[in-house]
């Protein structure tokens, strides 16, 4: 039987709250008509307030949409309605096979993708462009060396030769370095007795933007990636590739904060391979007004080819051809570490990058508890707090109500400032995502 996704994923597509209201309303049969799966696709017809009903498609491996309507947003109520209607009344989408106006939006999207795969690349222009970037970002990054160290000379207390640090940032968007701007600006928020610390590790990133070339190609790829540097999607598929079936591990979907991307959204998700272990974060962005166009469901199996982005502690990739649709993996829960065994293994990824906040981390037999210092995790032998700046209060009481006091298995992200939960599962259950609660 072809599994479906759950409410809480398909809420989870919607650009806003306004757009899953709307979307429930669309979600049972009544103003459907012409729906049919194929097990890679669906596609609907939806009645509005004109004659002609709206088409709406979903290919639901990346997922992609295509909807008539003229709304903005993306995915439309229209799409989320049918995937809702797909979730929740199985019957109301038999099998079939795809309408014309659906086999041909689908033929079109494959033959994008391979004029996409097949386009030519200047080799000279791009060394030429890398060249003139990298002069830039090593005159930002030498900028900034100077303004910390100017800050530190005159004394962390002493505010009266500093000002904010916006129009640092703004400097280092014009040197093309995004990723030093944002570090600079989430100076002004910091409590002063984290400032030296922060500073430092600035002022160490500066310093190694100036001296990538010195610097061995794994660190200097991590360097070049902290500092904002991008790399396109074929350049990294073109690289080497792991297939495996990889475990959704779990999704968040956040605004992006600061700069003109204030209004952006980045979806963060989390993968497992199921035979190499390797863990993988798939990012994926979207623009005011639409969702990011990657998604996949939580408790999952993707069988698909991953490339990794290159750096001293390869996390970050970018996904590969896909082998069919995702499935539902076995209600059993990953194997998870204690709490001591992930503390060694943050330690460890952090002597290969010494910028990294946190790393995905599956922890076993943990119980949420809350004490008058807060909310933690513990395996019984030593615990973890939590980072209740990442996590909605909701989301913390809906965990603790999992586990009833049982010990759970919990992924999320953990590093220096705590454990940030994401999905947990408890025994015989299909895992909770936490992100949304």
């Amino acid at each position: 039987m072809e599994e479906r996704w759950s409410t809480e994923h398909v809420l989870s597509l919607a650009p806003d709250a306004a757009s899953q209201k709307a979307a429930g309303k669309l979600s049972a049969p009544a103003p459907w008509s012409g729906t049919g799966t194929d097990g890679t696709a669906l596609w609907g017809e939806c009645k509005g307030s004109g004659r002609t009903p709206y088409r709406t498609a979903i290919e639901l491996a990346t997922p992609a949409y295509q909807c008539s309507c003229p709304s903005r947003k993306f995915p439309c109520k229209h799409a989320l309605g049918l995937l809702l209607l797909w979730s929740g009344t199985p019957q109301a989408v038999p099998a079939g096979e795809p309408a014309d106006w659906v086999a041909e939006w689908l033929a079109s999207r494959r033959e994008r993708a391979e004029k996409r795969a097949k386009e030519p690349v200047d080799p000279e222009a791009a060394r030429r462009r890398a060249e003139k970037r990298g002069a830039r970002v090593a005159a930002g990054a030498a900028e900034l060396r100077l303004r910390l160290a100017d800050r530190v000379r005159h004394g962390l207390a002493d505010q009266s030769t500093a000002g904010p640090w916006e129009e640092v940032a703004a400097r280092m968007v014009d040197a093309q370095a995004p990723g030093l701007a944002t570090r600079v600006r989430e100076l002004d928020a910091l409590p002063q007795e984290r400032l030296l610390e922060e500073y430092a590790m600035l002022h160490l990133l500066a310093t190694a933007a100036t001296r990538t070339d010195e610097l061995p190609a794994e660190l200097a790829a991590t360097v070049r990636a902290r500092v904002g540097y991008t790399v396109e999607t074929s350049e990294v598929l073109a690289g080497p590739t792991v297939r495996d079936r990889w475990l959704v591990l779990g999704s968040r979907t956040v605004p992006m904060e600061g700069g003109s991307d204030e209004r952006l959204t980045t979806r963060r998700i989390w993968l497992r391979g199921a035979k190499t272990g390797r863990p993988a974060l798939l990012l994926s962005f979207g623009r005011p007004g639409q969702a990011p166009a990657l998604a996949l469901p939580t408790g999952h199996l993707v069988e698909a080819d991953l490339a990794y982005h290159p750096g001293a502690h390869p996390l970050r990739a970018t996904l590969g051809e896909r082998y069919g649709v995702p499935e539902p993996a076995p209600a059993e829960p990953p194997a998870g570490l204690t709490v001591a065994e992930a503390v060694a293994g943050y330690g460890t990824a952090v002597a290969d990058d010494p910028w990294l906040e946190s790393r995905p981390t599956v922890l076993g037999d943990v119980v949420p508890v809350r004490t008058p210092d807060g909310w933690f995790l513990t395996d019984g032998h030593h615990s973890v707090p939590i980072r209740t700046s990442t996590v909605p209060e909701s989301a913390l009481w809906r965990l603790a109500a999992v586990s009833t006091g049982r010990p759970l298995t919990v992924f999320g992200e953990y590093g220096h400032q705590g454990f940030a939960p994401v999905t947990a599962w408890a025994a015989g259950r299909r895992p909770v995502g936490l992100t949304n609660a």
